[in-house]
């Protein structure tokens, strides 16, 4: 097997400020991996809050993938060792990545979807939410009421500016824009625990239905002390950036937040819907920002999740791959397509 990688930039159509950033673009690395004439891809993106560099991700690929795969002789071989037994110490980003490559290959190879591959028995389709930043309150109804147009149907509001008021009236003004639309919430961690028991209800009043993250991450007990007692459900995110971080939360908070890129791919998330099952926590199927490359092999897995948020794809200005929709408000897979079922978009050069 050929191993090799590209980095592009991924540019957002429009910055996304959040409470502890603001985003306009971001780095990708596309990972190939090449069998007999057949070409399987993946994509890590760069995280500042993952510790994950475009540099980082290609030295990692070099010095512990390239390697690793060249113990094995086929892909199949790979892909069913690398869910059970990863290289050590390969960060979970780029260990998503290469089985997104590898799952994208076996499945080529076979003739056969991903999906099909991991046992659904149809193509896996589901309304996903659609981000709205930190935006003032009139842009944020302007993009709540184009949204709901074009049949969004599922909206999250950014939040955890330095006046509640902020949020409050832009959450007001998306509700009254969109009325239909069901509404999250999300201050990534920028609450304080007085600030959250006092500022739920009066979200809830207006319609929010979920809230993920209200406390900076690292105090998981007192995450769960507040949701046993707020109006609404919370979901952890920054809390469950993680294996071990879910365990620990497993029946003690309404949701989780549960990303590829934190996990260490599709199986890695499968197992943890499995332990998660009957334990009164709900799964979140998140994503960082990236193309549809990135968020392909989650897509694959989506009826196993009861809340959808996989709409980084749809952040960008040009997604350099296409496969998997979204801007009608519904990611779907390919039910024909083998692999991973995206290719490049017309104008996209991948070599």
């Amino acid at each position: 097997m050929r191993l090799t990688w590209r980095t592009t930039l991924l540019q957002l159509s429009e910055p996304l400020r959040i409470s502890r950033s603001v985003t306009a673009n971001r780095d990708a690395v596309w990972v190939r991996i090449e069998h007999d004439g057949l070409h399987g891809f993946g994509e890590a993106v760069a995280s500042v809050r993952l510790g994950l560099s475009a540099s980082s991700i290609a030295t990692a690929l070099e010095t512990t993938v390239r390697p690793w795969l060249a113990r094995f002789a086929a892909p199949e071989s790979a892909w069913e060792v690398v869910a059970a037994a990863a290289p050590p110490g390969l960060p979970a980003g780029v260990l998503a990545a290469v089985d997104a490559a590898l799952s994208d290959l076996v499945g080529k190879r076979a003739d056969r979807p991903v999906h099909r591959l991991l046992g659904a028995t149809r193509a896996p389709s589901g309304a996903t939410a659609r981000t709205i930043g930190i935006v003032d309150p009139e842009r944020a109804a302007i993009q709540a009421a184009e949204l709901a147009a074009l049949g969004f149907t599922v909206l999250k509001i950014k939040a955890g500016t330095p006046d509640p008021t902020d949020d409050l009236n832009r959450v007001a003004a998306v509700h009254a824009a969109a009325p239909h639309a069901r509404l999250l919430l999300d201050p990534n961690g920028a609450w304080t625990e007085a600030g959250t028991r006092d500022l739920l209800p009066r979200f809830a009043a207006l319609g929010v239905e979920a809230v993920e993250q209200p406390i900076p991450p690292g105090r998981p007990d007192l995450l769960v002390r507040i949701a046993r007692h707020a109006p609404i459900p919370v979901i952890a995110d920054e809390d469950a950036a993680g294996t071990e971080d879910v365990l620990r939360l497993a029946g003690r908070v309404p949701g989780v937040n549960l990303k590829l890129a934190e996990c260490g791919g599709v199986r890695a998330v499968l197992r943890l819907v499995d332990v998660l099952r009957d334990s009164g926590t709900e799964v979140m199927l998140g994503c960082l920002t990236g193309s549809s490359l990135s968020l392909a092999p989650a897509v694959q897995i989506l009826d196993r999740a009861g809340r959808l948020d996989l709409d980084g794809h749809l952040l960008l200005a040009h997604d350099p791959w296409t496969g998997i929709g979204g801007l009608d408000g519904t990611v779907r897979a390919d039910p024909d397509a083998a692999g991973l079922g995206v290719r490049p978009a017309a104008w996209a050069v991948v070599r």
